[in-house]
């Protein structure tokens, strides 16, 4: 597969024109307009014989969408064919402040969380920034916006994957979604869920970039996080916590915690009030999640009732606390079922 034009940071571009001779001012015009959603040949402003000089060594596409589902809350999930014939997906959702798009990291996922349906068959691949970009890219094309109107205001990398584990491209498509000649994203704009790596975290803190850190947490305690989390064996609930400290201390960006309640094995009062002491002392929200259900596990969702006790426990403790709004529940709402499914009919 060639190299992408879409994973060519703007300064990286304006190198490669350099060496083919080229202006400077053609790597604007070319970033931005791939980022229109524009293929070489629609660049009418380029000349011809650059054009085809670029199309011998670079794509100027990552991927395409192959079937949309919409929800009756007007959700939306994508399904995307990347160049090799892999298939990922993503989700755009419409919020009071504009949408939100859910976009993957990589093709599967190696972390195993139990109650996931992404991990299931393991990772078969990363996926480049221009993979990643793409994904966005295309979104906000579908909405109608462009550069200059863009549709799509946040992205969350809470897709398919585990985006630390990708660590290297994930910076580069932060630093692409936010450059000024593109999307031109803020960080403010970009949140990255990951289920703890810390190490990643550390070197996350100290990159320089200030987007927002969501922790899949899930569990009160080791014990617990190791039954529905194998990456718990490596990384310990309390290390997590400290390099969520230390990430604020560096970006002075509030910590997310993630927490999917599942009946039976996290939602007790007792969990509740172990969670809440070890979180009390923190600048963090916690944001409850009830399980998406899917047929390859036995877990159960809670009952609303449930979920209202396990909040107003945290919030006896001063912990800000949402209870997320579920949405897209009937067009395949957990994420990597719409892909497993579409995979498994071909």
């Amino acid at each position: 597969m060639k190299e992408s034009l879409l994973s060519l940071t703007f300064e990286k571009l304006q190198e490669v024109l350099i060496k083919l001779g080229q202006p400077k001012y053609r790597a604007e015009q070319i970033f931005n307009q791939l980022h229109n959603n524009k293929i070489l040949e629609q660049m009418s402003n380029i000349p011809k014989d650059l054009v085809t000089s670029l199309k011998e060594n670079y794509d100027d596409v990552c991927l395409q969408i192959i079937k949309v589902q919409e929800s009756k809350d007007g959700t939306k999930k994508f399904l995307y064919r990347l160049n090799d014939g892999n298939i990922i997906e993503g989700v755009l959702m419409n919020y009071k402040f504009g949408y939100t798009l859910c976009v993957s990291s990589q093709v599967g996922c190696r972390m195993g969380c139990k109650f996931c349906a992404s991990g299931i068959d393991g990772l078969v691949r990363n996926l480049t920034s221009g993979e990643i970009i793409s994904q966005a890219i295309v979104a906000n094309s579908f909405l109608g916006g462009t550069t200059f109107d863009r549709k799509v205001t946040n992205i969350v990398l809470m897709g398919s994957g585990e985006p630390l584990d990708n660590y290297d491209n994930v910076l580069e498509f932060i630093k692409i979604a936010t450059d000024k000649h593109g999307l031109n994203y803020s960080q403010r704009n970009i949140s990255l869920s990951t289920c703890g790596l810390v190490d990643k975290i550390y070197m996350l803190a100290k990159s320089g970039n200030q987007i927002n850190l969501c922790i899949s947490f899930h569990a009160p305690n080791d014990e617990i996080r190791s039954k529905i989390m194998p990456v718990s064996k490596a990384y310990k609930i309390n290390d997590i916590i400290n390099a969520c400290k230390y990430y604020f201390t560096k970006t002075n960006r509030r910590i997310l915690f993630e927490y999917i309640m599942i009946d039976g094995i996290n939602s007790s009062k007792e969990d509740a009030l172990m969670l809440a002491k070890l979180i009390s002392n923190m600048n963090c929200i916690v944001n409850l999640i009830n399980l998406n259900e899917v047929k390859e596990n036995n877990f159960k969702k809670c009952e609303p009732e449930t979920i209202d006790n396990f909040a107003k426990i945290l919030k006896s403790y001063k912990i800000n606390v949402t209870t997320r709004r579920s949405l897209g529940n009937d067009i395949d709402g957990a994420c990597g079922q719409l892909r497993r499914r579409f995979i498994n009919k071909e």
